[in-house]
């Protein structure tokens, strides 16, 4: 009887003979690595012969005749297949042999044992065993419904014993192969497609729809992920209006770039909108949502800078609250863009127990645009050495891209993939960017101040 662990090779012995664990005669001479390797790749499309560029395939046969996996191994020898060949009697054994570098698995569905009212039952349980292997059921053709059964259950075909050739179950091994690889190939773009879609939903909480109905005020907003194929980043933004006109902008920065802090920053925005909406405001508003903060976070090192600006109901002055957070720009009618000048702020959002955030009235005019960032967006090199864009360098980037004419959604695209250029590559930290415009030169909505 043939020990279950053996590899059985279907073509002679050539060179010399392996002794290390999982060799099998004439394996090192055919290239063929050791068992304890890693995860095999599947072979590519099959040849005419059945062997891709002389790769060779890796076959489990689970069966409990012992003359079995030999006829198998001389089948695929007369057709010129070059198979590996490894032997199980039941699927205990099968679990044992079962390692990531067997590509097909043959089994006999006629396994003793086998559950009386599920003659698929052995399969069923090895296909929880090896989700990833292509399967293919052997069966007696008086059993065609049975086999048919097999497929739809999930393997990926059947083969009748008493109809077994050398060159049909060389074919069928390796068509068995690129289905399960067509299957799983499926699987995963289906599955990044579920993803794709969670993380827009995700990312339509974190970056809101503007309240501004009845505002004259354009709004436009730019966001970028610093993480690697992310949607979601610890920034946060919204502006919402509020029943007297004011239009209330916040924009705001959680320390850290994973899915906690994008999580805690889409909690402090849904925060903020709520308390705004409620009436509260400045330093009775940042306090609030430090505690938010407070209860929220998962380590007292976390933090969040924000910045807040309360726009009056008729669009020339401001309110400007900043707790850690870098000013705003201002651009006045047609001059150029400045930092809107800020002494006295307050500490980051989770610093301080009793902090406060003085608040300072600002006067915009009649025409204007406020940019209002986080600091991925100045944090960028210049792509000269290790000097960094900062807020000088990002002034003069923003007064280059206003005087070529653009504004709104096209000024904030043309600014952050600028930044990124200057970067040389993709920025590390997150960046959001929003934009108000208001501009008095066109005619005046008749609902509108």
């Amino acid at each position: 009887m043939p020990a279950p662990h053996r590899w059985s090779p279907a073509v002679p012995p050539a060179g010399p003979t392996g002794t290390g664990p999982g060799d099998f005669p004439g394996a090192r001479a055919l290239g063929v690595p050791a068992l304890t390797g890693g995860p095999a790749p599947l072979p590519g499309p099959a040849g005419e012969n059945g062997s891709p560029g002389g790769a060779l395939l890796n076959l489990l046969v689970i069966e409990d005749d012992p003359v079995g996996p030999f006829t198998v191994s001389e089948l695929l020898h007369t057709a010129g297949t070059r198979v590996r060949i490894r032997t199980a009697r039941n699927l205990t054994e099968a679990e044992r042999l079962l390692t990531d570098d067997v590509n097909c698995i043959l089994l006999d569905l006629a396994l003793p044992g086998r559950d009386p009212d599920d003659e698929l039952a052995a399969l069923r349980h090895l296909l929880r065993l090896a989700p990833r292997h292509a399967v293919l059921a052997l069966t007696p053709s008086t059993h065609a419904e049975r086999a048919a059964e097999a497929v739809r259950v999930g393997a990926q075909d059947y083969l009748f014993r008493d109809e077994l050739d050398g060159r049909l179950l060389s074919r069928a091994i390796r068509y068995a192969v690129e289905r399960k690889r067509a299957d799983m190939a499926q699987y995963k773009l289906a599955e990044s497609r579920l993803r794709a879609q969670e993380n827009a939903r995700l990312e339509r909480g974190l970056l809101p729809t503007p309240l501004l109905d009845g505002s004259d005020l354009r709004f436009a907003a730019r966001y970028r992920p610093g993480r690697s194929r992310a949607l979601l980043g610890g920034d946060f933004y919204d502006t919402v209006r509020t029943p007297d006109g004011t239009v209330h902008a916040m924009i705001g920065d959680v320390c850290g770039h994973g899915p906690d802090e994008a999580a805690l920053g889409v909690e402090l925005r849904i925060a903020w909108r709520a308390l705004t909406l409620a009436g509260l405001c400045g330093n009775k508003l940042l306090t609030t949502l430090q505690q938010v903060l407070e209860h929220e976070r998962d380590s007292e090192e976390i933090f969040a800078t924000l910045c807040t600006v309360d726009i009056g109901p008729d669009g020339r002055r401001a309110e400007l609250s900043l707790a850690g957070h870098p000013a705003p720009l201002i651009a006045r009618a047609d001059g150029p863009a400045g930092l809107l000048a800020y002494e006295s702020g307050g500490p980051a959002l989770g610093l301080l127990p009793g902090a406060r955030w003085p608040r300072r009235r600002v006067e915009l005019g009649e025409s204007w645009r406020l940019l209002m960032y986080t600091d991925g967006l100045i944090e960028g090199r210049t792509g000269e050495g290790n000097q960094r864009l900062g807020q000088d360098g990002m002034l003069g980037m923003v007064n280059c891209l206003m005087a070529t004419g653009l504004r709104g959604e096209a000024l904030l695209e043309a600014a952050v993939t600028r930044a990124r250029e200057l970067n040389g590559g993709e920025l590390t930290d997150d960046v959001a960017v929003l934009l108000l415009e208001r501009d008095r030169t066109e005619p005046a909505h008749p609902d509108r101040p």
